[in-house]
């Protein structure tokens, strides 16, 4: 079975085929661009290297290729090979398996999203009107979607016949724990993406705050580094803040997990009761951070117990040992 990842899906996308390769499926990670984290995809098309008017042609030339080489195709992010998706039609004539992966702005509809969440953010360029249509065309000729978390699959889950939740692969053996010690002053590390999704301002005001008050701890805002020098800012840190608006727990707060680092991230109070039993992240929402932050603070003995049992959830739910079966069942099924 020969499996194409496209056309964008970072590090999660990555770690999957890999996961999949030593489970005997032939899987390929390929990115039509390169990425500011230097991702290494086992193909890169480099279409910001190519003129606009022939990004097309690049395209379509690799799509020829690649409907004789694959078997199955797995689309990321809710894109395929092209904008209006008549790949799709194409693919399927053809008896090509198809299945989709939604991983965040591809499918978070605002208006279900605000139901149940005050504080969330979407791209704008992620409109109701472009999500919709977006659903509509994948789910024509694609019967299996799967969604990283029970957020993505609130949005999805009435358009496919079949909706599969299932989470990040982390490379474990990759990140090496580094639990917190009790000290006098902590190291506090937030790695938004984009500030306004991440709740970033509730933080740097959390932050402020609990500092004007007296608070020991130092800061750090990690933004456009690398994934390599991320994760090395985040193997240092005591307390990891993750996203504040979406209402789920990102791929960030699985690596610092994996890291032995306790994470405060906000859960959608509705979906707490969909992880399991030992999640153990610390939930913050925008208007009450600057108190979660500063309880975790005044209770250093929690630090590394969080971490601990981080690490041990990550290795659980995240490994590749207990997640990769999930994804070649749907292969089977397709």
């Amino acid at each position: 079975m020969r499996v194409l990842h496209i056309p964008e899906g970072g590090l999660p996308m990555i770690n999957l085929c890999r996961s999949l390769r030593t489970h005997g499926i032939d899987a390929t990670a390929c990115h039509f661009y390169a990425n500011r984290y230097q991702f290494e995809s086992d193909i890169c098309l480099n279409l910001q290297d190519i003129p606009k008017h022939k990004r097309m042609d690049q395209i379509q030339k690799f799509f020829q290729t690649a409907i004789k080489n694959y078997d199955v195709f797995h689309f990321h992010f809710g894109g395929t090979f092209f904008p209006d998706k008549r790949d799709l039609e194409m693919l399927h004539n053809v008896g090509k398996k198809l299945v989709v992966h939604h991983r965040g702005s591809d499918a978070r509809i605002l208006s279900v999203a605000k139901e149940k969440n005050p504080y969330v953010r979407v791209k704008p360029e992620w409109t109701e009107e472009r999500i919709g249509e977006n659903l509509t065309k994948l789910s024509k000729y694609v019967d299996h979607a799967i969604a990283l978390d029970y957020e993505i699959e609130t949005y999805i889950k009435d358009y496919y016949e079949h909706t599969h939740v299932i989470p990040h692969i982390i490379d474990i053996h990759k990140l090496k724990p580094n639990y917190p010690a009790i000290k006098e002053t902590p190291l506090i590390v937030h790695a938004p993406t984009k500030r306004n999704l991440k709740g970033t301002e509730f933080v740097l005001d959390a932050v402020q705050k609990l500092k004007n008050e007296g608070v020991s701890f130092d800061f750090k805002l990690i933004e456009g580094l690398n994934h390599a020098e991320t994760m090395k800012l985040l193997s240092e840190a005591d307390i990891v803040i993750d996203q504040l608006r979406i209402g789920a727990a990102g791929y960030l707060t699985a690596e610092a997990m994996a890291l032995g680092k306790p994470v405060i991230c906000y859960i959608r109070e509705d979906l707490v009761r969909k992880y399991p039993e030992e999640f153990p992240v610390v939930n913050a929402n925008p208007d009450n951070i600057a108190e979660v932050l500063g309880n975790l603070l005044h209770n250093p003995a929690r630090w590394k117990a969080l971490g601990v049992q981080g690490r041990a959830y990550v290795k659980k739910y995240h490994s590749a040992a207990n997640v990769v079966q999930q994804y070649i069942d749907i292969y089977k099924k397709l």
